[in-house]
């Protein structure tokens, strides 16, 4: 186990473990990463939340103990939010492991990385801190930052009362009569009712709330739910009164309940993000989906224009296996998860290659995106032999993506062995790039489940990070050495605090 001093002495992401060759740690980087971006604890189709958990957190321990360096990086990197809040926490526990450079790095990340996420998120994680009596005075500092940040520190004590007032009580935040810039702020989380009348629209609409109807619809859509259940509001009347004051994601969750007949909804899906609306979509029936296949498909292409950017076109021939096996159903709480990834990136990959040069064969056969569903085994090793055949023209495609669990049974490792075996006879040139993009993590093997080991594999949480994580992928694959992987990650840092320019 390494020594604070020990890590710091290696440079700024530089392997700190003496003695360990460069290339094994680069190896448990990128697992660490591939990890971060895919586990949020929850139950998959294959292991339990608890199993999930577990897993997870030796990870972080020990990639915190023996990294910490590029630990702390990884908050630069597309995680999820479930693992940088793990991050956050366990970087603030152990600031007396840390150099002092290290703490001033890890306090720039750490913000960055807050400032990202949901509010919910940062207050829930601001009460585990309290919990866990972490109160030194960086801890503090940076939950005074956030606050101070916050737009409307109004809108924060209505709507995410418990946790703003954990948070002021942990860094003894004054909210005093003098205090800015709103000085009822205290008032109301301390003292509640005791003042006749809030200077805060907000505020006072809250008051109002307990006994006027009107007032309900003017709070947040997530408070007001509660008060229009107090009042006996009928939900129709509610949701309409309380439209203009939804965020998008509150519209998209209530949008069944409001559609009546054949009213079309009024959420636009065309500004919605790939992944998200690839979700919705799978939640609807097969009837509705074909009843409303122009409108669907025109925003799921619509939004992978917008995800493929200045990537657009420029990815020349791409073959694709796409996992819709019934493992791809994922759980109860990742409901459909993995096929929303895989239909997301269906489209996502539709724009990166040039025009009319894309194929996406699916694990069952389907040849319709809009009605997959989760089905039947997993035939990855059959449909990579088809993706490797030459498209029109006699010409072998120049990328071939599959994007799948890794749970290959159609026979067991067959797909495995057909990439070992093209890539070592048939193609070790490398002519076509190939990558395996995994959307779940595996509890028992601390990683993504992979293919092939001449097939690199990345952990992927929502398509629109695809491009981002072929330039990661390299480094799985061994086209780039350790040195590269830790320029990179500096580049990142420096473009994620600020402090540089694009990596």
């Amino acid at each position: 186990m390494n020594t604070p001093e020990a890590v710091a002495a290696a440079g700024p992401l530089a392997h700190p473990a003496a003695g360990v060759p460069d290339l094994v740690a680069a190896e448990d980087v990128l697992l660490f990463v591939n990890a971060a971006i895919t586990a949020t604890g929850q139950r998959e189709f294959h292991s339990d939340a608890d199993a999930q958990r577990l897993s997870l957190d030796f990870l972080h321990t020990s990639v915190r103990v023996n990294y910490r360096r590029v630990y702390a990086a990884s908050l630069a990197l597309d995680i999820n939010h479930h693992n940088a809040a793990l991050i956050v926490r366990a970087l603030l526990e152990t600031a007396g492991e840390a150099s002092d450079e290290e703490r001033r790095t890890e306090g720039r990340l750490i913000a960055a990385r807050l400032a990202l996420l949901p509010p919910p998120r940062v207050y829930r994680l601001f009460g585990e801190l309290r919990r866990a009596k972490v109160n030194n005075r960086r801890t503090r500092a940076i939950m005074r930052d956030w606050l101070a940040a916050r737009p409307d520190l109004g809108h924060d004590a209505v709507k995410y009362r418990a946790g703003l007032k954990t948070a002021a009580r942990h860094i003894h935040l004054r909210c005093r009569q003098e205090a800015e810039p709103l000085p009822e702020t205290g008032e109301f989380l301390f003292r509640p009712g005791r003042s006749r009348r809030y200077e805060h629209r907000l505020l006072d609409a809250w008051r109002r709330a307990h006994y006027e109807q009107g007032a309900v619809t003017e709070l947040p859509f997530s408070v007001a739910e509660g008060f229009a259940a107090k009042h006996g509001m009928k939900r129709e009347v509610f949701l309409k009164r309380a439209a203009p004051r939804m965020t998008r994601l509150e519209r998209l969750r209530t949008q069944e309940q409001r559609v009546v007949g054949d009213r079309r909804p009024d959420v636009d899906l065309t500004a919605m993000p790939l992944t998200r609306l690839a979700s919705y979509v799978l939640s609807l029936g097969f009837t509705q989906r074909a009843e409303r296949r122009a409108e669907l498909t025109g925003a799921l292409r619509a939004a992978a224009r917008r995800a493929a950017g200045a990537h657009a076109g420029s990815w020349g021939r791409v073959h694709a296996v796409l996992d819709d096996s019934f493992s791809s159903s994922g759980s109860g709480q990742k409901r459909r998860r993995p096929l929303a990834v895989a239909l997301a990136c269906h489209h996502l990959l539709e724009a990166l290659a040039a025009p009319g040069a894309y194929r996406g064969l699916w694990t069952s056969g389907a040849g319709d995106a809009l009605l997959v569903r989760p089905w039947g085994p997993t035939p990855l090793g059959a449909r990579i032999l088809d993706a490797l055949e030459p498209g029109p023209g006699g010409a072998a495609p120049d990328r071939l993506v599959i994007v799948s669990d890794g749970w290959d049974n159609a026979p067991a490792g067959l797909a495995g062995e057909v990439l070992r075996v093209w890539r070592q006879r048939l193609d070790p040139g490398r002519r076509t790039a190939a990558v395996h993009v995994n959307p779940v993590y595996d509890a028992d093997g601390f990683d993504v489940r992979r293919l092939a080991a001449g097939v690199a594999t990345a952990g992927i949480r929502d398509a629109e990070d695809l491009p981002a994580l072929v330039e990661i992928a390299r480094f799985a694959e061994g086209r780039a050495g350790p040195e590269e992987l830790y320029a990179y990650l500096d580049r990142r840092v420096a473009r994620f605090t600020g402090e540089g320019g694009t990596a």
